[in-house]
């Protein structure tokens, strides 16, 4: 461990505050009400999204994000969903004050997705409603969601452009209604300029709706209860769980924590050129700064990651995951704008994860999720009670389209394929799961069958064994696909060419694959990150997601967990004597406790 001052240029996510009200005394009574209120608005926001939303990326998978938030676009509260898209908006909203502050009436909608103004990227498209109460502009309800084409270069998701303006229509704080009057001829031009015009008009819909409920709930809250008092409670929870997160932050000792350096396969274009992500975690005193220096220069792809709008969120969401995990913490702490104060991001101007405008930075999640994967591991070897060994960390997204029936529109499908977490202390790694600050659910093979020329031949668990560790890595996802026509196939994913690492003597995971016609004669192994690669008719694609690693020696496994593994067929009897030292009887279904004393003594002798 080494130490390093901290960069005076690190940014923090945490609002600045404008008070428009005044503060006043709060019982504990009913600043529970008002935060329990506030934190069920935000799910109901959430619900409608994605019960109203036509792409199965919203509907199914929940890849959105919805809250409440002040005039400065510090949040009050958020949904239980994509801690991205939830922890972008902030961002979101400070890249629209920039234009709007002081212009906004009730009844204004505005949309936005510039990734250099906030945006996490630009296919997800932000919906922003001020909210005003007896003529004072107080607050906004805020969401967030993927739609499945933005009309850039390629349909759904593209890689290898040339910048910013290549990915699809950028939308900088555009007002869709104007004091309750839609413009119907903005709106129609949107929609004119993508593949998927009835499924972006339903999701532009739906997150109105979205907002629309946030307004309403909040406004109700403040009839209820009057401004101040809203106000004053939820400044106290922004203060409460800043504390909370701070007095985490100060158990932990001060210093500098490396990550081991990792890779990403490459840019999508320049192939057999690998990625630089080197990540430090400074702690002083109470702050905490995640710092990027080192990491790889941007790239001439979309490979390269909005720093206000992604980097931020995810070094928030990283600490506040590791120190205050809701599973392990007895108190409540909700996530609001308490849980950014602490925290700050550098990443020096150039890099992947701080490009020079206009670079495009349309595919960015497999690097974040890199980010917070490096944080886990760098902070194991000092909470070693609270961080995960290496994940996948590498989000899959994949886009599939091709010429609609009608041949006047595309028809396009985006998937996230599930990977695994690694072990912890106390428990396996979870197996076949979106990872990380990703958080999105499988998508049903049904959903695809039904609405597309694909079917499903397989999707299970990988084959290969978990990693061993005293806690084993979690078993990522396989499946493939048979493409019943010509599929256009776009993909930003990483298949972690560098194994996601285990932890504390715990063993490397498996790296990822994509291979067409897996098996036969036609076999052929494709890079993770494609740009309109064709899969014919009658031709299979097979997608395996990195397995996670190991946590803790293996050698220290309960001999019980190991013979239950077998037994589940995650492991054979030979893999469980060479890996953990146990030696299991599979006619009786025991283990011979001797021999696995003298295996396990003669291997650490």
């Amino acid at each position: 461990m080494t130490t390093k001052p901290m960069p005076t240029s690190g940014v923090s996510l945490a609002g600045a505050a404008t008070r428009t009200w005044d503060d006043v005394e709060v019982d504990p009574i009913t600043l529970r009400v008002i935060g329990g209120a506030l934190d069920s608005m935000a799910k109901e926001m959430a619900q409608v999204l994605y019960r109203m939303a036509y792409s199965s990326l919203i509907r199914e998978s929940e890849d959105l994000g919805a809250g409440i938030f002040d005039v400065n676009g510090r949040e009050l509260c958020e949904s239980d969903s994509t801690p991205m898209h939830c922890g972008s908006i902030p961002a979101y909203i400070r890249g629209i004050n920039r234009r709007l502050a002081g212009t906004y009436r009730p009844g204004d909608v505005i949309l936005h997705n510039h990734p250099y103004h906030g945006a996490a990227h630009s296919p997800d498209y932000g919906i922003v409603i001020p909210i005003f109460w007896e003529g004072e502009h107080v607050g906004f309800a805020g969401c967030t969601g993927h739609v499945s084409d933005i009309g850039g270069n390629f349909p759904g998701l593209c890689m290898d452009v040339v910048d910013v303006w290549a990915e699809g229509k950028l939308m900088d704080s555009m007002k869709i209604y104007d004091a309750g009057a839609r413009n119907d001829m903005l709106i129609q031009h949107i929609l004119d300029n993508v593949r998927t015009p009835e499924q972006n008009s339903g999701d532009l819909e739906a997150l109105i709706a979205c907002a629309r409920i946030g307004e309403k709930r909040f406004l109700e809250l403040l009839e209820k209860f009057g401004l101040d008092t809203v106000m004053s409670a939820a400044e106290r929870w922004m203060d409460y769980s800043e504390q909370m997160l701070r007095a985490r932050v100060r158990e932990i000792p001060d210093g500098s924590y490396e990550a081991p350096i990792g890779y990403l396969d490459d840019d999508g274009k320049n192939r057999g050129v690998p990625l630089k992500v080197q990540v430090r975690v400074q702690i002083d005193g109470e702050d905490v700064l995640v710092d990027l220096t080192g990491s790889n220069d941007q790239v001439p792809t979309a490979f390269n990651v909005p720093f206000e709008g992604s980097v931020l969120p995810v070094a928030v969401s990283a600490i506040r995951t590791i120190l205050l995990d809701e599973a392990v913490t007895e108190e409540y702490v909700p996530q609001n704008d308490g849980c950014f104060r602490p925290v700050k991001a550098y990443a020096p101007e150039g890099t992947i994860f701080n490009p020079n405008f206009p670079a495009s930075c349309f595919a960015r999640f497999s690097q974040v999720n890199r980010v917070f994967d490096a944080i886990n591991l760098a902070l194991a070897p000092v909470l070693p009670d609270h961080a995960v060994a290496g994940s996948s960390a590498a989000l899959c997204a994949i886009a599939y389209s091709g010429l609609a029936p009608d041949g006047r529109s595309y028809w396009v499908y985006i998937e996230i394929n599930e990977g695994s977490y690694g072990g912890r202390n106390g428990k396996d790694g979870m197996d076949a799961v979106d990872s990380l600050m990703a958080n999105t659910r499988n998508n049903p093979i049904e959903e695809l069958e039904l609405n597309h020329a694909m079917r499903a031949l397989r999707y299970e668990l990988r084959d290969e064994p978990p990693a061993p560790g005293k806690w084993r890595g979690g078993i990522g996802s396989v499946r493939t696909w048979l493409m019943q026509t010509d599929t256009f196939l776009g993909s930003e994913a990483d298949n972690r060419s560098d194994a996601p690492a285990g932890a504390l003597g715990g063993a490397d995971g498996v790296s990822g694959s994509f291979v067409r016609n897996a098996g036969t004669d036609r076999e052929e192994v494709l890079f993770s990150k494609v740009t309109q690669e064709v899969v014919r008719a009658g031709e299979t694609l097979e997608i395996k997601l990195p397995s996670g690693g190991g946590f803790g020696e293996p050698f220290e496994r309960d001999p019980f967990a190991v013979l239950s593994d077998v037994w589940d067929e995650y492991l054979t009897a030979e893999e469980a004597a060479r890996d953990y030292g146990v030696v299991v009887d599979t006619d009786t279904w025991t283990v011979d406790d001797a021999a696995t004393a003298a295996l396990r003594a003669g291997v650490a002798s």
